[in-house]
């Protein structure tokens, strides 16, 4: 069965820097493109970044684009994000989840791990 574990959150002042982690197990990660979705306070869950399968290309929603980089271990089923120049609306909890072609179609997804809860403020 599926689980996606998330680590790696905290709070942070503005300008810092936070690395999450996400551990994969049930499935090989390997065969799947990952992305990283993100709910704040109040608003909908939305996509803020996608790796394909092959590595070779990745996306990142306009708001966190140059900041954030995500990449992916698939001998050990990890996927990363690093997070550079953080922004108090950068504030959410963070999900890591399994994706169709990075679309953001694991938005749709019946099953999330618990999430990482990232804060920052002064």
């Amino acid at each position: 069965q599926l689980q996606l574990v998330e680590s790696g959150g905290g709070s942070v002042q503005p300008g810092g820097s936070l690395r999450l982690s996400c551990a994969v197990s049930g499935v090989k990660l390997d065969v799947y493109d990952i992305g990283w979705y993100r709910q704040a306070p109040g608003k909908e869950r939305e996509g803020v970044s996608c790796i394909w399968r092959s590595g070779t290309n990745s996306g990142y929603d306009d708001s966190v684009k140059g900041r954030f980089t995500i990449s992916r271990d698939d001998a050990e089923n990890m996927v990363y994000l690093q997070m550079n120049d953080l922004r108090p609306e950068d504030t959410a909890v963070y999900y890591c989840q399994l994706d169709y072609e990075c679309m953001g179609l694991g938005n749709h997804a019946n099953y999330w791990g618990p999430g990482t809860r990232v804060t920052v403020s002064s």
